[in-house]
C-alpha cells in the first residue's frame, strides 16, 4: 500500500498542474470506488468546482474546491491516480475519468479496487466516518520525541502496530514502519510503554530522516505503486530489511525473521534490535 513518500510525490507531482483548474465533466466507470456520497450526486457535484490547493494528510490526497468541499483520494493498495490527455490511450481498470478545463484528465485506476475517492466538507467526511481521525504528520518539524513518547508510554501493544495505527501517527504503513523501528534498533513486538525515552528518540530521528529520503527517492516501488506519471520510484533500493526475510542484515549479516504481527509480514534482526 503507498505510505506517506508515495502519497507525497504524486501530490508534489500533481499541484502545480491542478491548482486553477476547474472539472467540467465526472465519468464514472465503477460507481462503487466512490465512498462519499451516492455515486450519483459525487459525479453531479464535481463539475463547476476549481481546485483552490492540493495537499497532503497521512496516506490520502487532498483537493481543496471552491465549494468548500474537499476531493479526497486514497490509492488502497493499487490505486494510480494520473493526469492525462484526452486523447491518451485508455489502460485497463479504468474506473474513473473527471474531465478538467484545459482539457486533460484525471485517471482513477485500481487493480484491486481498494482505493476510494470522497467528496464532501472535512466535517461530513468524519461524522460519516469516511475520513478517520489522524495522529499527527511524523515529518512535521514541531512533532518532537517528546510528543512520540507521549503517545506510547503508557500502550502495551506492540510498537509496530502503533506505528501502523494512522490515529497516533498519520502516514505509515508496512514498510516505513520495519525500517524504522530496524534504524532505531527496536524490536516490532516490544510493548510501546516498555521503550525508554533514549530509543523512542532515535526512532523519532529515524522516522523523520527514512521518510524524507523516501519523498526525495519518489518513493519505493516494491510491487504496484508508480508516480502520477507512471515512472517508479527508487526508495526501493535503499531497503534494508522490509521484504528481505531470511537474507543477511545488512548491517551485521545475520539472517533477518521473518514473521507476522498484527496481520502484518514483519521483517527485524534479532541481533540489530534486541
Amino acid at each position: 500500500m503507498p505510505e506517506l513518500p508515495e502519497v507525497e510525490t504524486i501530490a508534489a507531482d500533481l499541484r502545480p498542474h491542478l491548482i486553477g483548474r476547474t472539472f467540467t465533466a465526472c465519468d464514472l466507470r465503477f460507481p462503487a470506488v466512490v465512498r462519499y456520497p451516492e455515486p450519483e450526486a459525487f459525479a453531479r457535484g464535481l463539475p463547476g468546482q476549481r481546485i483552490e490547493a492540493l495537499t497532503r494528510r497521512g496516506k490520502y490526497v487532498l483537493h481543496h474546491l471552491s465549494g468548500g468541499c474537499l476531493l479526497v483520494v486514497h490509492l488502497g493498495m493499487t490505486g494510480e491516480w494520473r493526469l492525462a490527455a484526452a486523447a491518451d490511450p485508455e489502460p485497463t481498470h479504468l474506473h474513473a475519468v473527471l474531465a478538467l478545463d484545459d482539457g486533460r484528465q484525471l485517471r482513477w485506476r485500481d487493480v484491486r479496487r481498494f482505493g476510494r475517492l470522497l467528496l464532501g466538507t472535512e466535517a461530513e467526511l468524519l461524522a460519516a466516518r469516511k475520513l478517520p481521525p489522524l495522529g499527527p504528520e511524523p515529518i512535521d518539524p514541531e512533532f518532537t520525541a517528546a510528543d512520540l513518547h507521549g503517545r506510547l508510554r503508557i500502550r502495551r501493544a506492540p510498537i509496530k502496530l502503533l506505528l501502523l495505527d494512522q490515529s497516533v501517527l498519520a502516514g505509515v504503513g508496512n514498510i516505513y514502519a520495519d525500517e524504522a523501528l530496524h534504524r532505531a534498533g527496536i524490536r516490532p513486538d516490544r510493548p510501546a510503554g516498555a521503550i525508554g525515552r533514549p530509543r523512542i528518540a532515535r526512532l523519532r530521528a529515524a522516522l523523520d530522516v527514512l521518510l524524507r529520503q523516501a519523498i526525495a527517492n519518489r518513493g519505493s516501488s516494491v510491487d504496484s505503486y508508480r508516480d502520477a506519471w507512471g515512472g517508479l520510484g527508487a526508495q526501493q533500493e535503499q531497503l534494508r530489511v522490509y521484504g528481505r526475510g531470511g537474507q543477511p542484515c545488512l548491517t551485521c549479516g545475520r539472517a533477518l525473521t521473518l514473521t507476522r504481527l498484527g496481520g502484518r509480514s514483519t521483517v527485524f534482526c534479532r541481533r540489530c534490535q534486541r
